[in-house]
């Protein structure tokens, strides 16, 4: 690609400019491709999926026990339905995910009080989609147990901390789209703002607030890369400025892979209770990769909107689940209720149809509203059968108490990251903070350790930011995303530890080094001389 070309495309999404490097890399004829671009993961979590599975077959056969004509089912009866799980499930003990069904079944009416018809009557409900899930918001038992994952995941078991309402939404983009709608429209925040962004970030979190309905000013908090990758106390005090609204961060991070310390968590929460006012807006969905992981949501419950999916540790990118979460007693419904009159005379205009007292809406119900455009309220929400597909998931976090499965998680990306370190002849950093699910390099960074800094000067004044990528897609057959495009240094890299065999990573890291060194081959050529004048080192 010509460097006039490249320029075309260094203002696309890193994952538009993605796609354009899967073209370059397939015409290179028969040499396979590497793409390690996107992360979705290559492995699945396949018993809570069986356990789905069954429960359809079980639910159909329910169905069938009230036929209303031929090839119609009824309505599953709710009165004895556990019994009769029980009984198809005895049918078929090694089957696989009959045995989560069965313990699920007693550790939640165990632990939660739940009455086991209703739970299981929800489920076989849920399963065939034959209702409009109700109540809207999530349905009752999936939210008890999501809730329940997310107090054992994020919360480190502080119940209080966690006791959060959630909205089961279409996986984390969703998620963060319906927040910001919501926060504009209870003028909890206005277009033009100040907002701070945890950067490097996931690529959308940037493009999203510069949207011509928010035209958010973005402040970054930026992470220091030579301290692994970790936030400054000095860049997270620039939320102390009192024009900065809200916070967004990843964390774990995305590209970077780094979760916030505990010293960094307690000074943001330090920072929240000098500011009260202060919006804390958290994306976790990698918080399964790391050992007691703790949310930003834990340090200040009362001030954030939580932001959990359920796609990359159980590898469910495809079926889309998530949740918006905000506090039973939150900071955010007490500014609603106090909001000025002309505040609550919009806020009556814009939901009288489906509230009798539409100013005292919470922010997580004006959010299920927003997002069906008010009138389709009563259609919101997130299908039956993927809520189902979601509370099995939460069962099966919960169930393993002594975290079996997620060792194995860690342990594979893990391997896989110390493959692509060891393959670009680089030592791989270990921190327990570090989830290895993606891996970040500083090309430049590593030329300059490589070969000088006269090169690495030479390599970033003479090559487009995006050309490293381009080049490994075009020579190579690997597919990586910019990192320049999520706000890393420019020239950087991600690579997803998640969606290739095990195998793929070794190479992945000798094409990065083998394209470093044909760079440097091509600068040694050119007999240039340093930039102080001394000559070549």
């Amino acid at each position: 690609m010509q460097r006039s070309e490249e320029r075309r495309y260094e203002g696309l999404s890193p994952f538009e400019l993605k796609n354009k490097l899967v073209e370059l890399a397939k015409h290179r004829g028969e040499r396979m491709m590497l793409n390690a671009g996107r992360g979705n993961p290559n492995w699945l979590a396949l018993e809570p999926r069986a356990a789905f599975f069954h429960l359809g077959e079980f639910a159909l056969a329910e169905s069938q026990r009230v036929a209303l004509a031929p090839g119609f089912g009824g309505l599953p009866k709710k009165r004895g339905i556990a019994a009769r799980l029980r009984a198809f499930l005895a049918a078929r003990p090694d089957a696989c995910g009959n045995a989560l069904l069965a313990r699920g079944i007693d550790y939640a009416c165990g632990t939660y009080g739940f009455d086991a018809d209703l739970l299981v009557g929800e489920w076989a409900d849920g399963v065939l989609g034959d209702h409009y899930p109700l109540p809207v918001r999530m349905l009752a038992h999936a939210e008890q147990l999501v809730r329940a994952h997310l107090v054992a995941e994020l919360f480190g078991g502080d119940a209080a901390s966690g006791h959060f309402d959630l909205f089961a939404v279409e996986g984390a983009s969703a998620g963060i789209t319906y927040a910001f709608r919501s926060l504009l429209q209870s003028q909890l925040l206005a277009p033009g703002d100040r907002i701070a962004l945890g950067v490097p970030i996931f690529t959308p979190y940037l493009e999203l607030p510069r949207l011509a309905e928010y035209r958010f000013e973005l402040v970054e908090i930026a992470q220091d890369e030579t301290a692994l990758w970790r936030y400054p106390a000095a860049q997270l005090d620039k939320l102390r400025d009192p024009t900065v609204k809200a916070f967004l961060v990843v964390n774990p991070s995305n590209p970077t892979a780094m979760a916030v310390d505990a010293a960094s968590a307690a000074h943001i929460g330090e920072l929240v209770r000098e500011r009260p006012e202060l919006i804390l807006i958290t994306d976790d969905v990698y918080a399964p990769f790391v050992e007691g992981f703790r949310s930003l949501a834990a340090v200040a419950p009362a001030n954030t909107i939580l932001i959990y999916s359920f796609s990359k540790y159980w590898g469910a990118t495809g079926l889309r689940l998530g949740v918006v979460g905000l506090h039973a007693s939150n900071a955010l419904d007490a500014r609603i209720a106090a909001m000025p009159a002309g505040a609550q005379a919009s806020a009556r205009s814009r939901y009288r149809a489906i509230s009798a007292e539409p100013e005292r809406m919470k922010l997580i119900d004006r959010m299920v509203a927003d997002s069906r455009a008010i009138g389709l309220n009563h259609t919101a929400g997130l299908s039956a059968p993927q809520q189902v597909q979601m509370a099995l998931f939460a069962l099966d976090g919960l169930l393993d108490a002594a975290g079996v499965r997620k060792r194995a998680a860690r342990a594979l990306v893990r391997a896989r990251f110390e493959r692509l370190y060891r393959g670009a002849g680089l030592d791989a950093p270990g921190d327990p903070l570090l989830t290895g699910y993606y891996a970040t390099l500083d090309v430049p960074a590593l030329a300059r350790a490589r070969y000088g800094d006269a090169f690495a000067l030479w390599l970033a004044t003479n090559f487009e930011p995006i050309d490293f990528v381009v080049r490994l897609a075009e020579e190579r057959g690997v597919v990586l995303m910019d990192g320049g495009g999520f706000d890393a240094p420019k020239m950087s890299v991600r690579v997803s530890l998640a969606n290739l065999p095990d195998d793929g990573y070794e190479p992945i890291g000798r094409a990065i080094a083998g394209l470093l060194a044909d760079y440097h081959a091509q600068w040694c050529a050119q007999g240039l001389p340093r930039p102080d004048g001394q000559g070549r080192d």
